[in-house]
This record gives C-alpha cells, sequence and structure tokens, in this order.
C-alpha cells in the first residue's frame, strides 16, 4: 500500500475512533490513545523501514521538506486532511529509527461548554490588558482552552490578534477581529523573536504558545505591561508552581525585581487537568487565580506558598482551587470516589470532605 493511503487511513481511524493521539514506533504496532489508554490498530508490528515510510506519508501530505528533522533529529510541524481533521506532529529519532506522534485536533473550534470549561475562565475574555497564564502538563488541554478563548475575544470585540504557536493547532476565522496567526520555524525564526516583532504590529491581544526562557517571559512580561492582553501557555501545574517557575528562571540578583513586577502585570492563572471520568470520556478539572491585593503582596514577599489558602478563600471573586474543583465534579457525579482522591492536590483532606 502506497505512504500516503496507509497513512491516511490511520489518521481517519484516529478521528473516527475519537482518539487524541496516534503513535509511529518501531517495535510495536501503531497505537492510538482514547480516554488515556493506549490501543493497538492492528497486529502489524513495525519495523523501521515501515515507520520510516509512514513517516514519509506525513511529511508528503504536509507538503514539508524533512531537512529540520535531518539536521537536529527532531521536528514539530502540522497538516491539515480536507474533510477529516488537523494534526499537531513530532517526529524524532529514537534507537536509530524514525518515529513519530501525531496529536488530533478537530476543523472546528470545541463548545467551551460543552468540553466543561468553566465561565470564570471564558469570562477573561473580556480582559483588555495584563497576562494571562494557562498552565498544565503536557496532553492536559491548555492549547484548547486558549483557542476558545480566543474565539470568545474574535467574535465580540474589534481587536488585532496574534497568535504565536509552534505549531499552529487551531484556525482562526477573521470575524469581528483580525486574527493573525504565525507558526515557529515557518512564519518567525522563534518566540522571543515574534514576541518583539509583535509589538510593532498593532496587537491588542498576543497569544504565546510557550514561554521557554527567561529572556521571553520578561519580553512577554513588558508587552503585557504596555498595555496588551497577553495569554501564554506554561507546562505548570498549579498557580504557586507557575509563579515560583517564572522567578526561578532569572538569576538570583534579578529575582526580587521579577516578583514585584510579575505582580503588577499578572491578572490570572488558569491551570487545568484532565481526569476520567464515569461515562468513560475525560473531564476537565481547572484551578482559577485571579489577582487581587493580597495575591500581590504574596507574590512580592516571596510567600508564595500561602496563595493556596488565598484561592480557597476567593470563592467570591471566581476563584477556585484544585481540590475545590475536583470535589465539585465528584459531587455533580462526573467522577469516581476513587479518581477524586487519586488526582486531589491534598487526598487526606479529600477523604474526609468525601
Amino acid at each position: 500500500m502506497e505512504a500516503n493511503t496507509q497513512i491516511t487511513d490511520y489518521l481517519k481511524r484516529a478521528v473516527e475512533d475519537g482518539a487524541s493521539d496516534l503513535f509511529i514506533v518501531s517495535g510495536s504496532p501503531v497505537c492510538e490513545k482514547k480516554e488515556k489508554r493506549l490501543v493497538r490498530m492492528d497486529d502489524n508490528m513495525l519495523l523501521p523501514d515501515d515507520t520510516q515510510r509512514l513517516i514519509d506519508g506525513l511529511y508528503k501530505l504536509a507538503k514539508r521538506p524533512m531537512d529540520r528533522f535531518q539536521q537536529r533529529g527532531d521536528d514539530d510541524f502540522s497538516c491539515a486532511v480536507r474533510g477529516l481533521a488537523r494534526f499537531r506532529i513530532n517526529t524524532y529519532r529514537q534507537r536509530g529509527s524514525m518515529a513519530a506522534v501525531v496529536r488530533v485536533v478537530a476543523f472546528e473550534i470545541p463548545n467551551w461548554l460543552a468540553l466543561g470549561i468553566p465561565a470564570q475562565v471564558m469570562d477573561l475574555a473580556e480582559l483588555n490588558s495584563g497576562m494571562v497564564l494557562v498552565t498544565g502538563t503536557a496532553g492536559s488541554g491548555k492549547s484548547t482552552t486558549q483557542a476558545c478563548i480566543i474565539n470568545r475575544i474574535n467574535q465580540e470585540r474589534e481587536a488585532h490578534i496574534i497568535t504565536l504557536e509552534d505549531p499552529i493547532e487551531y484556525l482562526h476565522r477573521n470575524q469581528k477581529s483580525i486574527v493573525s496567526q504565525r507558526e515557529v520555524a515557518i512564519d518567525t525564526e522563534d518566540y522571543l523573536s515574534a514576541l518583539r516583532a509583535c509589538l510593532r504590529q498593532a496587537p491588542d491581544v498576543m497569544l504565546v504558545g510557550e514561554m521557554r526562557d527567561h529572556e521571553t517571559i520578561r519580553t512577554a512580561m513588558t508587552a503585557a505591561e504596555t498595555g496588551h492582553l497577553l495569554i501564554a501557555t506554561l507546562h505548570t501545574k498549579g498557580a504557586v508552581n507557575t509563579i515560583d517557575r517564572i522567578v526561578d528562571s532569572f538569576p538570583s540578583g534579578q529575582q526580587g525585581q521579577v516578583r514585584v513586577q510579575l505582580s503588577m502585570v499578572l491578572r490570572a492563572v488558569v491551570s487545568q487537568q484532565l481526569l476520567p471520568g464515569i461515562n468513560g470520556e475525560l473531564t476537565p478539572a481547572f484551578e482559577v487565580m485571579h489577582m487581587n491585593s493580597a495575591i500581590r503582596s504574596l507574590i512580592r514577599d516571596s510567600k508564595t506558598h500561602q496563595i493556596d489558602s488565598a484561592i480557597a478563600a476567593g470563592g467570591a471573586e471566581g476563584m477556585i482551587t484544585m481540590d475545590q474543583s475536583i470535589l465539585k465534579l465528584y459531587k455533580s457525579g462526573s467522577i469516581s470516589k476513587e479518581t477524586a482522591l487519586n488526582y486531589a492536590e491534598n487526598p487526606d483532606q479529600m477523604g474526609r470532605r468525601l
């Protein structure tokens, strides 16, 4: 079978099965991930030649040269298959053979209500300036949450929205806003140079797919200080870890100044994770921290360990801790008691509440 046809068949089946990811690795059949479980798509054990043929097919579908992969040993890109879906692809070498992980991304931006995203997260679209951080581990749904917030702004405001992504996942059509989507390594060299250029492109809203180093973080904070709304991603779990990660990325002599700057520019931190639901589907749990004078003081005074208590007490301001969110999911019948205990930040306290 021709490589293009074979890889398209696998992609089609992954979409039909509702899989989140597809794995092409030598020494195993092609597998798909459904509800955090790996499922073999057939019994054909892949050899290095097989993985190379399938990955050649992915590059042909994307109409992308393999130069970057051959130089670096890994590559990130995306492609669309007409009438099927978009796919975010990471190719890499392992044990001398080619391998790939393919993330399935729907063409249409999902309905936030159907996904279980809380209204207080969607209300962040109403902010006009400052920094909003969407955090969580890999595969926790951060990109989808960001896409829903950007889509809300696009529907309701006349703004210039610039997204910097690696690679682009969801495509935004111009509605009330103009949306410029830039892909790292194709439209721009890297996040830092794109972010610096972004400030000369009359943006109202900026989305940064990932803040990877202190230079990018510093530029992002400066952009948010100058009257723009900046939404960014960090691979951290919880507001406290997020703030500590940002501060710790700077040299020790600059950390006091960064705490002060962060306390002024930060507007909200949303942290999320996906939990296995009773109905077999993944259910999101969210921690939401909005800035108030108490949390600003805790960040400035390096007392981030007290922030969790401030979030727990901030329900009237739209705040919720991860454990409060998990408890809410359990009480609504969305998740089991076992799942609530397994994913709780404080299992002992969760056990007493249950």
